[in-house]
């Protein structure tokens, strides 16, 4: 599985569009509400076509290991094991679930998932070289 996250703006409409109609294609006014960020953290199992998306108001380390309890309760209940791709985020690790779970809980979760982070591109990193 992969997880990863980001921020979106949240748009609404000032006036209903206008269908198409004959000889008429259908009509948006370029105005636009703003509704303010959420964010949206998203998990992929590639092999099988799937995805799960969940949104929270912010991007901290307890709604991350809520994301991850979900993907351990809900999604893969039966899993030995939930292999995790993450990106080299800060938040990313087992301390998160450590903040937002009582110490039985978040070592339960953390059991049951085997994080793997990205090569990072920091100096210093085995990232190949271009040339």
């Amino acid at each position: 599985m992969c997880l990863d996250e980001t921020s979106r703006q949240l748009l609404g409409e000032v006036r209903p569009p206008l269908p198409a109609a004959p000889g008429r294609p259908a009509r948006h006014d370029p105005e636009y509400a703003r509704g303010g960020v959420v964010n949206l953290f998203v998990a992929t199992e590639p092999l099988r076509g799937w995805r799960t998306v969940l949104v929270s108001d912010q991007r901290t380390r307890l709604d991350l290991a809520r994301c991850m309890a979900e993907l351990v309760d809900v999604h893969y209940p039966a899993a030995e094991k939930i292999v995790l791709v993450l990106d080299q985020l800060n938040t990313h690790s087992p301390a998160s679930l450590y903040a937002a779970f009582s110490p039985a809980e978040a070592k339960r979760l953390a059991d049951k998932l085997e994080l793997h982070h990205t090569p990072s591109t920091a100096a210093g990193s085995t990232w190949p070289s271009s040339s």
